[in-house]
């Protein structure tokens, strides 16, 4: 369900030009549940991204920051949970109809066979990956929840990037699992987790003249209650910590070096882990925002 306001409109970010009525302030409302203390990331109101609240099935599962020119999220927050023995959903892709008409209803719905125009010049539509170079790289992962709801939820494009497959099937997996691992080992029932995405100074990266391809991804958690016999190996680790991915072989190693010996699979889309004040300051240089805070008080 989107979340309009009638706040000022403000000048985009290069990567994400044109005007929206949403205002990432306040346009959470409904779904501030995703948020530690309810609080959305601040020092995003430079930018005009539009707030959506992923609703499926009357329900509210997760929230996500998206501009619907590029077609693409900047980032999805949401809260982990796990269950021994889960599978990944054999879900349909859906879309949101109120970025296509503030008028449609709120849940998302599947892609019907022939998709109305309004909907294709809205947001990204499933035609937009095939024959591409890049596969659907989930933000908000499906093999972060237990509820089959909350894992069928995450099937929508609004909550998608285009990424390379080294990225999504390897390094970005393996850290999603690894974060996982940490959230069933040591943290007291709620882990709060945003993902997102950093552009390319250049807006010539997209696949098929449409949807915007991000050069890095970025994660962050925060583990407000966690055990506090953490082994000495486990406690840098506690309440935050970050990690910023390469999406792009080719992009420079200030951010996040190459390892040279990696394999030709994964080769180029490092993953590198930091504690959650270096991924902000990083995130407040690459995306021009220098009040970006991702956890209210850094989630202590």
């Amino acid at each position: 369900m989107l979340q309009f306001s009638t706040g000022p409109l403000l000048l985009l970010l290069p990567w994400f030009g044109g005007l929206v009525i949403g205002e990432v302030s306040n346009g959470f409302s409904h779904c501030l549940d995703f948020f530690y203390e309810k609080t959305p990331p601040l020092g995003f109101t430079k930018a005009e991204y539009q707030p959506i609240c992923q609703r499926y099935k009357h329900t509210n599962h997760f929230a996500t920051l998206y501009h619907r020119r590029r077609r693409t999220p900047l980032y999805s927050a949401y809260k982990l949970s796990f269950q021994k023995g889960q599978n990944r959903p054999g879900a349909n892709w859906e879309y949101e109809p109120q970025l296509a008409s503030p008028k449609a209803g709120p849940d998302m719905q599947p892609f019907p066979r022939e998709i109305p125009k309004r909907v294709k010049n809205s947001q990204a539509i499933p035609e937009d990956y095939k024959n591409s170079s890049y596969t659907r790289g989930h933000l908000n992962p499906s093999m972060h929840h237990k509820i089959k709801a909350d894992r069928e939820a995450t099937f929508t494009l609004t909550n998608i990037i285009p990424q390379q497959q080294g990225s999504n099937q390897h390094t970005w997996n393996h850290l999603e699992k690894e974060v996982l691992n940490r959230f069933k080992a040591h943290c007291n029932r709620l882990m709060y987790v945003i993902t997102g995405v950093m552009p390319y100074k250049s807006e010539a990266h997209q696949i098929k003249k449409r949807v915007s391809v991000p050069e890095y991804m970025w994660s962050a958690y925060c583990c407000p209650s966690y055990k506090r016999s953490l082994p000495e190996s486990a406690r840098s680790f506690f309440p935050t910590y970050a990690a910023v991915g390469r999406n792009d072989r080719d992009s420079g190693e200030e951010i996040v070096p190459v390892n040279p010996d990696a394999n030709d699979r994964i080769r180029g889309y490092d993953v590198r882990q930091m504690p959650l004040q270096e991924l902000e300051r990083i995130l407040r240089r690459k995306l021009r925002m220098p009040r970006l805070s991702l956890f209210k008080g850094q989630c202590q």
